[in-house]
């Protein structure tokens, strides 16, 4: 396939901020693609190389993208980065020089997606001396071909700075329409992706077996399911009046990780499906002979705790174990407990469907415990009592608050509902919740903030429209530790321009790729006419927006942005603090 045929999709999709439009050119462009490379092409779409579990990262900086279109273009490094800092986006600027070029030479030849695609993996596996050297030859070997276009989109997708404002759920939009002729078989996609996390396999299936081999995805080891969600609730009536008798557990404040064992082998995903089995050598240590079964999938919480008292720490503990260097010394410094709560694969077969209470029962017997590795504290809760009881007991513990959970419901791998939900103790300030929202803007600060971002502007995740809205700007509660941090953190998500998926009146400084999420509080959430959360659902022209919000110091690394609050939440919590009532059709 002409890698032209796909640049020319990527330039339509950077034009529009129209869901639906993205939508059709992404029908067109799988209609004209291959079958045996409908694969690649959708890893391409999402900026990716494999799936997110694989951690196949091409590692291409800049100083060394302008050394290639140098070396191709025969341009002085000098004038690609006068271009660059006038365009401010390397692979236009690749494009205006290679345009230059060919008006004079018109030696540019055909270039395929396959060798695009087999010259960015070659990339990416690279490692040793000479690595740098090579990287800039095969880069250049793509650029020598390209034309202008093709040039621009090739450095793009280099550098991971392809901008489409395309989500998973638009992707299985199109493949439904263009392989099914039904929008509404996007179910079936999402399941598959569900229980494998790989958008690419799903694609292919569908491509060459039609939705009825979608329809037969299975789980299987070492590939992450993709983790159920929960609903919130405010107080131990709403818990009651939602699910009646339910098992409650504990909710610690650890890192949510999936274990797959299979014959001595562990691998450990997060909950943002990345393989993080590097950070917990302990874990895969011990968990062999502490679990009894040869091949499964349980989900734990790892929680640091103190070795002297063994009480629970906070979870920022935690993340000092993601270093690149002196993993080892980590883990002696920051030991950790391993606490099963599911078990979604046992020797050979998916217990998906399986009711909670049943899989309960299994992961009990399956578990060995001792002082690493235990089964999280459940009890089975009949009335507000009980749950008080309960959760006076885990924050007592040094838990966060409850996982309330119903006992004759399956897991629903990737979905939020009310099967699940979670009561915790920060449900009992003003607000009556906390929130994880998404980093979508900054402000330059002032006085001591100077040289920092001092303030930050915050967005709510839209599900039906699948964007980011936005809901507040919290500048309160950093430390400047906290805002090095941010900075540091948030330098690599920087955009020249605001993202398709985010949906803001308000202007920042700075504009980043909706990808980090941070816990705020709030006093209350109030009617805005700016903010876009919640949009026309209350009152028309008005969105709903954070009074007073505060950063709590948590920095949600291992959530997905997706993952953050919904404004359905937002709507909620509007809700209950005003105890009124609105039209849930708008929603």
């Amino acid at each position: 396939m002409e890698f032209s045929l796909l640049a020319n999709a990527f330039n339509k999709m950077e034009s529009t901020r129209k869901r639906l439009e993205l939508t059709q050119y992404l029908v067109e462009l799988f209609k004209n693609t291959p079958h045996d490379i409908i694969t690649n092409i959708v890893y391409l779409l999402q900026g990716k190389l494999r799936p997110e579990f694989e951690g196949v990262e091409l590692g291409v900086a800049e100083k060394l993208a302008i050394k290639a279109i140098s070396k191709s273009s025969g341009t002085p490094i000098k004038k690609i980065e006068q271009e660059y800092r006038n365009s401010g986006d390397l692979g236009h600027a690749a494009s205006i020089i290679l345009e230059q070029k060919t008006q004079t030479t018109f030696l540019a030849q055909d270039i395929t997606v396959e060798r695009v695609y087999e010259t960015l993996f070659k990339i990416a596996k690279l490692e040793g001396v000479r690595s740098q050297d090579m990287k800039i030859k095969y880069i250049s070997s793509l650029l020598n071909d390209a034309t202008p276009m093709e040039a621009r989109f090739i450095l793009k997708l280099l550098l991971g700075t392809l901008r489409l404002g395309i989500a998973e759920n638009t992707v299985m939009d199109a493949l439904s329409i263009a392989f099914s002729g039904d929008k509404k078989n996007r179910n079936m996609l999402e399941h598959a992706y569900n229980v494998s996390s790989d958008l690419g396999k799903v694609a292919h299936v569908i491509a060459v077996d039609g939705i009825g081999g979608v329809q037969k995805f299975q789980i299987n080891m070492f590939s992450p399911v993709r983790p159920m969600l929960a609903d919130r609730v405010k107080s131990e009536s709403e818990v009651i009046k939602k699910m009646g008798e339910s098992a409650a557990e504990y909710k610690l404040d650890g890192e949510r990780v999936q274990v797959h064992l299979k014959d001595g082998k562990v691998i450990i995903f997060s909950r943002s499906i990345e393989n993080i089995t590097k950070y917990y050598p302990d874990i895969v240590e011990k968990i062999p002979t502490a679990i009894n079964a040869t091949n499964t999938i349980l989900e734990a919480e790892a929680v640091a705790v103190n070795e002297d008292s063994g009480e629970f720490l906070p979870f920022q503990e935690l993340m000092h174990r993601r270093r690149k260097h002196g993993i080892e010394k980590a883990v002696m410094q920051y030991p950790i407990t391993v606490n099963f709560f599911d078990v979604l694969y046992h020797d050979g077969k998916s217990l998906l469907q399986v009711d909670y209470s049943q899989r309960r029962e299994k992961l009990e017997k399956i578990v060995k415990e001792d002082d690493f590795v235990r089964c999280v504290p459940m009890v089975i809760v009949k009335n507000e009592n009980d749950i008080e009881e309960f959760l006076e007991n885990s924050i007592n513990s040094g838990c966060e608050g409850l996982m309330l959970k119903m006992l004759d419901k399956p897991y629903q791998a990737g979905a939020r509902g009310s099967h699940w939900l979670k009561l915790k103790r920060e449900y009992r300030n003003e607000l009556g919740d906390s929130l994880d929202l998404v980093v979508i803007g900054a402000f330059f600060g002032r006085g001591r903030r100077t040289g920092r971002y001092g303030t930050f502007l915050l967005a709510s995740y839209d599900e039906d429209s699948d964007t980011f809205t936005s809901i507040c700007k919290v500048g309160t509660g950093f430390t400047d530790e906290y805002l090095d941090r941010l900075y540091q953190i948030l330098s690599s998500k920087v955009t020249i321009k605001k993202n398709p998926r985010i949906d803001s009146n308000m202007e920042s400084d700075v504009w980043f790729e909706p990808e980090l999420v941070i816990e705020v509080v709030a006093s209350e959430i109030t009617l805005s006419p700016i903010h876009r959360a919640a949009r026309d659902v209350i009152r028309n022209e008005s969105g709903l927006a954070l009074r007073f919000p505060k950063f709590t110091g948590k920095i949600r690394l291992e959530k997905m942005a997706e993952n953050a609050s919904t404004n359905q939440e937002v709507i909620a919590l509007y809700s209950g603090q005003k105890k009124i009532t609105f039209d849930a059709g708008k929603m």
